[in-house]
């Protein structure tokens, strides 16, 4: 499980290293491009039940902890989908990944 420490909090938000490492990407870009937005999720089913959000600006100190050391091979259509969340609604919301698979035969 990664971690994303947010603004100067010492708690991280605990979040998939494979999840995580998409998020990057399409925060990274929304943030150099100077643009604000929402990040929310359903809390995992260890913690309490519920969802939250936070308000992501590029003063903002970010930063991504990942408990493997080797990156994920990265899904261009999960990071277009959650792109476009955050561009249609000004709001990423972590939408499951969709797993592609090659046809029978």
């Amino acid at each position: 499980m990664g971690s994303l420490f947010y603004g100067d909090s010492a708690t991280p938000i605990i979040i998939d290293d494979r999840v995580l490492a998409h998020l990057k990407v399409v925060i990274a870009t929304k943030l150099r491009r100077n643009e604000s937005f929402t990040l929310s999720w359903v809390h995992p089913e260890a913690v309490e039940q519920g969802r939250s959000t936070i308000w992501l600006h590029p003063s903002i100190p970010l930063r991504f902890v990942f408990e493997l050391p080797d990156a994920p091979e990265l899904s261009r259509r999960w990071i277009e989908d959650l792109a476009n969340s955050a561009n249609a609604s000004g709001e990423i919301t972590l939408v499951d990944e969709h797993i592609e698979t090659a046809p029978a035969g």
